[in-house]
C-alpha cells in the first residue's frame, strides 16, 4: 500500500498531466499496472481567474482549500496543486490546511540543484514570472532566476490562456517560447523552468535552448516518492 495522494487542481490540462504521469511512473516503483490511490478536485478555472486577476490570493487560498477539505473527506494522507501560478496561496493554504501539501517550486529546486545550476530562466503566466513563488523559493537554494522582459511575458501569458489551456498546440507558439529561452540563455541562465502546467505540452526537451525542469512532472514525481518512502517508514 502506499498514501493517498490528493489533487488539487486549476487547469484541466496541467492537472490531467500530472495524473497521467503518477499514474504511468509508478510502475517502475510498485510494479505491474500499479499506482498510488488517487482523488482530484478542482473548482472552475474561471472561478479561480476572478481572485486571479485582481491578486485576491486570500479567495484564491479559500478555492484551494475548499478542496483541500473535500480531499480530506475522501482519505487523502497529503496534497499538491499542479498549477504554479496559485503557489502564490501557498502559504496561506499551508497554514489553514488540514493534511500536509507538497510545493511545486521545492520539486524543481531540489533538481536544479542537483544539476548544479546556478540561474534559471521562469516561464509561467504573467502572474507567475512577476510574482514571489520561484524567486523565493530557488534563492533558498543559492539558485537565482531571470524573467522574460514584458513584451515577451505578455505574449506568453496570452499562448497559454487563450491557446495551451485549452490543448491547443502551435508550432508558431513553440517557436516562440525557444526564441525567449534563448534570449534568456544570452542573459546568463543555465536552465529553464516550465512554470506553468501547460508549457510541457509544447516545449520539447530535445530542442530546448536550455535543460529544462518541467514543474508538473517533478512534482508529480515529489508526490510518487512521498506516496512510497513515507508509507513503507510508517
Amino acid at each position: 500500500m502506499s498514501l493517498h495522494i490528493g489533487i488539487v487542481a486549476c487547469s484541466a490540462e496541467g492537472a490531467a498531466l500530472c495524473y497521467r504521469t503518477i499514474c504511468a511512473e509508478a510502475k517502475e516503483i510498485m510494479g505491474e499496472h500499479m499506482h498510488p490511490e488517487i482523488t482530484m478536485h478542482t473548482h472552475s478555472l474561471g472561478v479561480y481567474m476572478v481572485g486571479i486577476r485582481v491578486g485576491d490570493w486570500r479567495a484564491v487560498a479559500d478555492l484551494m482549500l475548499s478542496s483541500t477539505r473535500k480531499l480530506q473527506a475522501c482519505g487523502v494522507d497529503f496534497a499538491l496543486c499542479p498549477d504554479n501560478t496559485i503557489h502564490q496561496s501557498y502559504n496561506l493554504v499551508s497554514a489553514e490546511s488540514p493534511i500536509p501539501w507538497i510545493h511545486i517550486a521545492d520539486s524543481v529546486a531540489s533538481a536544479a540543484n542537483q544539476a548544479g545550476l546556478s540561474c534559471l530562466a521562469i516561464t509561467g503566466t504573467k502572474y507567475l514570472m512577476t510574482g514571489p513563488v520561484y524567486p523565493e523559493t530557488l534563492k533558498k537554494s543559492g539558485i537565482d532566476c531571470k524573467i522574460p522582459n514584458a513584451a515577451q511575458r505578455e505574449k506568453i501569458d496570452g499562448i497559454i490562456f487563450n491557446e495551451l489551456v485549452y490543448g491547443d498546440i502551435r508550432e508558431e507558439s513553440r517557436l516562440y517560447f525557444n526564441e525567449v529561452i534563448q534570449d534568456l540563455k544570452d542573459q546568463g541562465c543555465d536552465g529553464v523552468v516550465l512554470g506553468c502546467t501547460e508549457i510541457p505540452l509544447i516545449v520539447r526537451p530535445e530542442d530546448c535552448p536550455l535543460p529544462a525542469f518541467d514543474s508538473t512532472r517533478l512534482l508529480a514525481r515529489a508526490a510518487l516518492q512521498k506516496a512510497v518512502t513515507e508509507n513503507a517508514s510508517a
